[in-house]
């Protein structure tokens, strides 16, 4: 069971939250609500803003690429266009645990670097093309290996 009777709540704070007033309340949470958010059409966030906030975003250090990344539960994926088919040939793609690279795209010699959302394993990635978009599929590691640190008395 929690100490309610340490800090923060003490007998001076239990007194003020029953003689607030319902107003009062209505007040505080709105001004707290209005400096959280940001002030956007007189302190309302818009559900437009709301939703483009959750749209994948393209990479910043991509941006020659268009490329777009996002995670889901299990995945990172990261969906590139390509205008020319051909390039899938010279193409070579390879990452660590939070990039991914890109050679060859659009130019020959052109090299990319994406930082992924997540963590992702070795194995398991995969890549497809189809519609112009070249989508691929990394796993998700889970698996976040923790090293315990002994503290020794001096």
């Amino acid at each position: 069971m929690f100490p309610f009777n340490f800090f923060p709540f003490n007998k001076d704070m239990k007194n003020k939250l029953q003689q607030m007033k319902p107003d009062e309340i209505d007040q505080f949470i709105k001004g707290i609500l209005g400096n959280v958010m940001p002030a956007q059409s007189g302190s309302t966030m818009n559900s437009h803003d709301f939703v483009n906030h959750f749209r994948p975003q393209p990479s910043q250090q991509a941006n020659s690429l268009n490329a777009a990344s996002f995670e889901t539960h299990d995945s990172v994926f990261v969906r590139i266009p390509i205008k020319d088919e051909s390039l899938l040939k010279v193409l070579r793609i390879y990452h660590t645990a939070n990039q991914l690279m890109v050679e060859n795209i659009p130019e020959r010699d052109d090299k990319h670097s994406i930082t992924l959302p997540a963590m992702v394993k070795k194995k398991g990635s995969s890549a497809k093309f189809r519609d112009g978009i070249l989508e691929i599929k990394l796993i998700k590691s889970h698996d976040i290996q923790y090293s315990q640190i002994d503290v020794t008395e001096m």
